[in-house]
């Protein structure tokens, strides 16, 4: 069936994006740590208790997880992005990554930055058969957790990251940083580099034990409460836990940010899948707790979700990057909850689709629509200046079933999911998509569940399932009732022919999809 099987993954996140960088104070200064690594001393600083209560929910981690489920797998560092040179990033004269204001400026280590460069290249040395590109691999992100071990600061038993500038976010009003500063995000993203480093055949036993108690300073930080400094690890006034992406001291003003925290998590996974360390998995526990909890918060109803608890900004790369984040965490987990969120924000605003799709009509009138949007060179996006303002509308009539092409697939601002059609008598005009009228034909943005969640098909409904063809049309249908509520496993769901549907993979209905309108699902 033709399509894109993929929910696509939006390119990392910038951190510092939308916000201003100042060089530090003349008179500024970074304790650093001096004295060469302890692995007993350090492993024995790390807690063994919480740092405070907060919810849990019981949620445990799935430590077998197939390799291309696990923590950074979809964000491997190309061939081509080995060396950087962009306006904002580049290499060091040691092969680190460095963050620049702009081409004029000078660079400056960015603790995400470079945890997230070296987690792209070990993911890209596991998969690369070259020699020479598997050890330059390495070596950058051997480089990365050089740096950080280098730069990190000692603290009440715990390694912290600092970031060496000023940095202030006027739209996140609060975010307004003096260096050093410290991030809940590059704590839990260092943990996964040195982790996932310690476990790689390319390393010697001497590195092994540096970048083994690497990560158990770090870990340490996520154990340390906010009643001293550096902090990462809070508590709001409802009693759930939040690793801040952005701390900040005064009580309730830290931005309480949903995708930094999910990542700092990786960072928690990765941890108890190498030691087991129990403190690890309750720490993700409240944490996914938050998360779940806060969805009706972080959700924007038939929008972009909202990028953190406390300004509830819209954000349009970001809610592509909560639906990647939630869909891990139901890896990591097998919460069907956790699946239903995820979900809930694939139809809030889709993903985009491949700009070759192909739209079917049915025989009748339809109604065309022209709005303000972005343009060709940002995908005919939504900004809050245009606000998808509709500048035309015009009936058209087919006397037969007919198709056109399309290259655009989004939610229009206060309306339902549309098609921009881009070939034709009707180029740059949109249609609505409403099944079985009007539709995109073949399977898209298909979701991958781990374990298999579960479908009830309600008593006395009949519900009509489908197997398709190689050309997205239903190459066989059968239509079935139930005397009582009969449930049925699945394993993924996509938008398929303009519905958003899960395939069955046990009994009578092996193969053959449903519609998620007619049945209900586990998690909801």
């Amino acid at each position: 069936m033709p399509g894109n099987t993929d929910v696509p993954v939006p390119p990392l996140p910038d951190q510092l994006a939308g916000g201003t960088i100042n060089p530090p104070s003349a008179r500024m200064q970074i304790p650093y740590a001096v004295e060469p690594v302890n692995p007993q001393v350090v492993e024995d600083s790390v807690p063994t208790t919480l740092p405070f209560e907060f919810k849990t929910s019981q949620f445990t981690m799935a430590t077998d997880l197939p390799e291309a489920m696990r923590p950074w797998r979809d964000r491997a560092t190309t061939w081509v992005n080995v060396t950087p040179d962009t306006e904002h990033t580049y290499l060091d004269e040691q092969g680190v990554i460095m963050y620049r204001p702009s081409r004029a400026e000078a660079g400056y280590n960015q603790p995400v930055t470079q945890c997230q460069f070296g987690l792209g290249c070990i993911t890209s040395y596991r998969t690369e058969t070259d020699p020479a590109r598997k050890a330059l691999f390495l070596k950058r992100a051997k480089a990365q957790a050089q740096r950080l071990i280098d730069k990190r600061v000692e603290a009440r038993g715990a390694w912290y990251f600092p970031y060496p500038f000023n940095f202030t976010h006027d739209a996140h009003s609060g975010i307004a940083y003096t260096a050093p500063w410290y991030s809940g995000m590059a704590q839990g993203e260092a943990i996964s580099l040195f982790t996932q480093l310690s476990q790689l055949d390319g390393i010697t036993e001497e590195e092994r034990t540096l970048y083994k108690a690497a990560a158990d300073g770090a870990f340490a930080s996520l154990l340390r409460a906010d009643d001293g400094t550096p902090w990462a690890v809070n508590k709001d006034s409802d009693g759930y836990l939040w690793i801040q992406e952005y701390p900040i001291d005064a009580p309730g003003t830290s931005d309480y940010t949903y995708n930094g925290m999910v990542f700092a998590m990786f960072g928690l996974w990765d941890y108890f899948q190498a030691t087991g360390n129990p403190l690890a998995e309750q720490l993700y526990d409240g944490s996914l707790t938050t998360i779940r909890d806060h969805f009706p918060r972080m959700r924007n109803t038939r929008w972009y979700s909202f990028y953190c608890d406390t300004h509830r900004i819209p954000a349009p790369t970001y809610h592509q990057h909560h639906i990647n984040l939630l869909r891990q965490l139901h890896w990591q987990t097998g919460s069907p909850t956790i699946a239903d969120r995820h979900d809930t924000l694939l139809d809030d605003f889709p993903p985009p689709v491949p700009a070759s799709l192909v739209i079917a009509f049915a025989e009748g009138t339809h109604t065309l629509y022209q709005f303000d949007t972005l343009g060709e060179t940002q995908n005919y996006g939504w900004s809050a200046a245009k606000d998808d303002k509709q500048l035309g509308v015009q009936e058209v009539s087919f006397t037969r079933a007919t198709q056109a092409p399309a290259n655009v697939r989004r939610r229009i601002k206060g309306r339902g999911v549309y098609y921009r059609i881009n070939a034709g008598a009707y180029t740059g005009w949109w249609v609505g998509e409403y099944f079985p009228k009007v539709f995109l034909r073949g399977e898209y943005c298909t979701t991958i569940y781990r374990p298999d969640r579960t479908a009830t098909f309600p008593a006395n409904v009949a519900v009509t399932c489908y197997r398709f063809g190689s050309d997205g049309s239903a190459g066989t249908s059968t239509t079935v009732t139930f005397a009582n509520n009969s449930n049925a496993p699945f394993d993924r769901r996509a938008f398929v022919n303009g519905r958003p549907m899960v395939q069955i993979t046990a009994g009578g209905l092996t193969g053959y999809w449903v519609p998620c309108a007619d049945i209900f699902v586990d998690g909801q």
